[in-house]
């Protein structure tokens, strides 16, 4: 809550291994607040709630509890949130979990350039190298960076808020494609999007989201537009 305001209320979801999951609804409908909630990131005081994972209650107060639960959060402001702009390809793909290449307390720099040279391939990421600054590279190409970090992390399942905001046609569907891959190999994936073609063609299950509520649970054959429109702009009552 914020200033005795619910952002979040009666929301209960629940993601599938190997499941894609789309959060639906209009500008300031909560679905951001909800899943930085969930990732430990609440935008106010934690008020009630259960987290399970693999039927298990946990407790995440915090980003690393979070991280350590096996949750990955790519924001919807990579530019100020997802990425230092001052950093590297290398530096910023491993910075999530740089106890996978530390010894003691140094960093393994070969280790380091493997791993992100590893993302910059399988990502495909355009870039001469991977000592390259980030703040040089296309938004779409700084959007696989941000996947590149969070994957890392192997995580169980990835929040990925709008991850295709300002970026071109070709980088879309190239997104839409690691996002799919996320999938197949057994992550849980939330995608969250103002855009219900994406949604559409992307999610198993799509949640739309009003006023920090969860209005209604659609599944892919009985999503469309018009049915989201209407859940997204009414409470739980009236839908």
């Amino acid at each position: 809550s914020v200033a005795d305001r619910l952002v979040c209320k009666n929301s209960s979801f629940h993601v599938r291994r190997g499941e894609i999951v789309g959060f639906a609804g209009l500008m300031g409908a909560g679905r951001t607040e909800l899943a930085r909630s969930v990732f430990g990131r609440s935008y106010g005081n934690f008020k009630s709630g259960q987290i399970l994972i693999n039927g298990r209650e946990v407790t995440l107060r915090s980003v690393p509890q979070a991280i350590d639960a096996g949750l990955a959060y790519v924001t919807e402001d990579r530019k100020s949130l997802g990425l230092n702009l001052l950093d590297d390809i290398k530096t910023t793909t491993v910075s999530a979990d740089l106890k996978k290449i530390t010894n003691g307390l140094v960093v393994d720099k070969d280790e380091e350039f493997r791993v992100a040279e590893e993302y910059r391939k399988s990502l495909r990421t355009k870039t001469p190298s991977v000592n390259e600054g980030v703040a040089k590279l296309s938004g779409g190409n700084q959007q696989k960076v941000v996947l590149a970090k969070w994957m890392f992390t192997d995580p169980e399942l990835l929040i990925l808020d709008e991850p295709t905001r300002g970026i071109d046609v070709g980088a879309k569907y190239e997104i839409y494609g690691i996002i799919q891959k996320l999938a197949d190999q057994g992550k849980g994936v939330i995608v969250i999007s103002s855009e219900l073609p994406e949604l559409l063609g992307l999610s198993d299950r799509i949640y739309t989201i009003f006023e920090g509520a969860i209005t209604g649970e659609v599944t892919r054959e009985d999503a469309n537009q018009e049915s989201l429109m209407k859940l997204m702009t009414a409470s739980r009552k009236s839908a």
